[in-house]
């Protein structure tokens, strides 16, 4: 057994999931001590009422189809479906939560010019003009950006060094808000300068989601940075407690620089994204980087993130003073997506689906996992049906084989529509970007999966006839070049792997 996993499980997080686990015993082992205590027939009438209460409660929760069908049949099973449900099934805030919920909802930010920016859109192009007229109903702290330049990198080792620079030049502020981060070259060089920056009175907010990083850096690590001058805390901490709050982490990848340039995208904060080490063949990653005005969104996004770990409201205007417009063509809107009641709608599934349904020419993928429900499998194959170019890449080198299988279950009933799937063969691609037409692209941290478009707290950058949209263009023609395409008259699912996909599929919903 390696030192880390030895130092996991002497940690918190392995003395958290023991206590869990007792929690969990202990609550279906009181219900039968509990059941031997009253006569049988005051037994069978609580259990009776027990599950038709949990059948109504299922039916009638505004949740996607395929997540009743999967309680429901978790439900059918006696005594153990109502408990899993009352202690998985639903989220449910505190009080606190739901003042802070009310206080984000009565925060909407629109931009003085935003307006004209639309009716001017809507004459030009009115299917586009839909798309973001749904993304700013759903999103509704995100807004319609011009003024603003962006810079698109297709590997993380091309980002690494312009990164450092842009790090170098803050003068006010730095805010940092990534699902992993782990100790190495990239991590270090990174903290070296944090550290120069605190010294010169710059502030720097740092949050990392508990959970994803459990495994990379030790449980007091916030101490030690706090230590240093860096204001870092855990999204979503890690207490020996049941709760399904752990089931929404925290996916974004935010940096944002004096409020003027911010970056998004598939890459955290570990060496394999920069391909200084090598876990699953090469890693292929992208990110955008952006200067002016729209970065206002991204600075706001992760101070809403802040607001909900930390329960703390930030003077947002304080942070926009150095924001301003820079010479830049297309049109840019960040945005947030994330698990109900925060969100009201699956925003990154919307967006993509609304990508996916205006295509006229082609349809560019790249996503790490493809588990996706009936609704976006059918639009994705309506679009083909059409005539319409979709072609999907996957990592031929997974980082999870158990997903792998699931995602390459998902290959025929997408091929026989026409969709052409293909496999990167130098190793894992991570980067999550979808290209429409030549003409608009999202790149972030939305993944094909269940995790991404239900459960996770994610973020992508929405971007139409910009210039660097012919430089992701030419990124899908290089990994086309370097992939392999999978053939439906070749392609074989053993009996197996159709029964995991078949079974994971069911219960994705819920994991």
């Amino acid at each position: 057994m390696s030192f880390r996993k030895i130092r996991f499980l002497m940690s918190k997080y392995g003395f958290s999931i023991l206590f869990m686990g007792f929690e969990l015993w202990f609550s279906f082992a009181a219900f039968f001590w509990l059941n031997e205590w009253f006569p049988n027939w005051l037994s069978v009438t609580i259990m009776v009422l027990l599950y038709i209460s949990t059948i109504l409660a299922i039916v009638n929760r505004n949740m996607p189809p395929e997540s009743k069908v999967t309680w429901l049949l978790i439900a059918v099973v006696p005594v153990f479906g109502s408990l899993l449900y009352l202690m998985f099934g639903e989220r449910r805030l505190s009080k606190k939560e739901m003042k802070q919920l009310e206080n984000m909802e009565s925060m909407e930010f629109r931009e003085d010019n935003s307006r004209e920016l639309r009716l001017k859109l809507k004459e030009e192009n009115k299917a586009v003009y839909g798309m973001v007229k749904s993304l700013l109903s759903m999103d509704h702290n995100a807004d319609l950006y011009n003024g603003t330049s962006s810079t698109f990198f297709p590997l993380g080792d091309q980002m690494f060094k312009q990164l450092l620079e842009d790090l170098r030049s803050a003068k006010k502020f730095i805010f940092m808000e990534f699902y992993i981060i782990d100790e190495g070259l990239m991590w270090d060089s990174i903290l070296e300068i944090l550290i120069e920056k605190v010294k010169e009175g710059v502030e720097v907010k740092l949050l990392y989601d508990d959970i994803g990083c459990m495994a990379t850096l030790a449980g007091n690590y916030t101490k030690r940075l706090r230590k240093l001058g860096i204001d870092a805390h855990k999204f979503n901490k890690v207490i020996p407690r049941l709760t399904v709050a752990y089931n929404n982490r925290d996916h974004r990848k935010i940096l944002v620089i004096d409020g003027q340039i911010g970056y998004t995208g598939g890459i955290n904060l570990a060496d394999e994204y920069i391909n200084q080490i090598e876990r699953f063949g090469h890693w292929k990653d992208s990110a955008v980087r952006i200067e002016g005005r729209a970065v206002k969104a991204l600075t706001r996004l992760f101070l809403m993130t802040w607001y909900i770990n930390q329960g703390e409201i930030e003077d947002f205007d304080k942070y926009h003073m150095e924001n301003r417009a820079v010479d830049g063509e297309g049109l840019y809107i960040p945005f947030g997506s994330g698990p109900k009641p925060i969100y009201k709608s699956q925003v990154g599934k919307a967006v993509y689906q609304n990508m996916i349904n205006q295509a006229t020419d082609y349809v560019y993928i790249t996503t790490p996992y493809l588990i996706i429900d009936y609704d976006l499998t059918e639009d994705i194959r309506n679009v083909a049906l059409r005539g319409v170019d979709v072609r999907i890449v996957t990592p031929f080198i997974p980082d999870k084989k158990l997903i792998q299988i699931v995602t390459r279950g998902a290959y025929p009933d997408l091929m026989e529509a026409g969709v052409k799937i293909y496999e990167y063969l130098p190793g894992f691609v991570h980067s999550k970007q979808v290209l429409v037409d030549d003409e608009i692209a999202v790149v972030g941290t939305i993944n094909f999966d269940y995790r991404s478009l239900v459960h996770h707290y994610e973020n992508a950058i929405w971007m139409y006839e910009t210039p660097e949209i012919p430089k992701i263009r030419a990124d899908f023609d290089n990994i086309f070049a370097v992939s392999r395409e999978i053939k439906l008259e070749t392609f074989r699912v053993a009996w197996y792997q159709h029964l995991v996909k078949e079974i994971m599929q069911l219960f994705a919903p819920m994991l």
